[in-house]
Formats: structure tokens, sequence, C-alpha cells
């Protein structure tokens, strides 16, 4: 389980990497939800990748922290998610006030020649 895991979060921090290279407003934005879903899913597997055990202690089980999964993590990435959601929304708004302003959203304000 942890192979596919590690697999995952270096596919979406590669792909996200790549979209943040890319020339057009839209891309970066997808490439920086990208990465920042790829550190929400590391900080997460950071908390014991445990199949049903329980965040808070209880006392049926005793106090032995290899029982149960750390809740800080989740509660980190509880939090970022919500905050990252309302990021990439304000990213999404001002991408496109710029592009009704400057009529494109590419980096340089110009679109690209085609061939």
């Amino acid at each position: 389980m942890e192979l596919v895991f590690s697999l995952a979060i270096g596919i979406m921090a590669t792909a996200g990497i790549y979209l943040l290279l890319q020339a057009r407003t839209f891309q970066v934005i997808m490439g920086l939800s990208l990465i920042s879903y790829a550190v929400n899913l590391f900080i997460f597997g950071m908390g014991r990748l445990r199949i049903g055990a329980t965040p808070v202690i209880d006392a049926t089980r005793g106090t032995d922290p290899a029982l149960y999964a750390d809740p800080l993590p989740q509660a980190l990435v509880l939090t970022a998610i919500v905050i990252g959601f309302a990021v990439t929304a304000l990213f999404l708004v001002v991408l496109l006030a710029a592009r009704g302003l400057a009529g494109t959203d590419h980096v340089d304000g110009r679109e690209p020649e085609r061939e």
C-alpha cells in the first residue's frame, strides 16, 4: 500500500510541476492545485497508513500508540483542503478578471504564434 501511495504522490507532484512550467495561467493554477494535493497526501501519510484505526484513544483498546492513527495530520490536511479550495477559487476569479481586461490568459500577454 505504501508503494502505491508513494507513486500517487510522485505522479501528482510531477504533473503539477509540469503544469507550472506552462505559459498559460489556467495550467499554472491547476499545477499549483496538484502540488497542493500531493503535499496533502504526503502529510496525511505521515500520520501512519492504517485501515480501521481510530484517531481517538479508546479505553477498551489500551493506550499503545501503534493501535491508533495520528489525528494531527488529519486535522492539518482537512484545514489545508479548505484553504486550498478558497485560494483556487480566488485564483480563478482573478484569472477571469485578467482575461477580461487583457483578452488573453497567456503569461506574457500575447497569444502564441500558430504554425
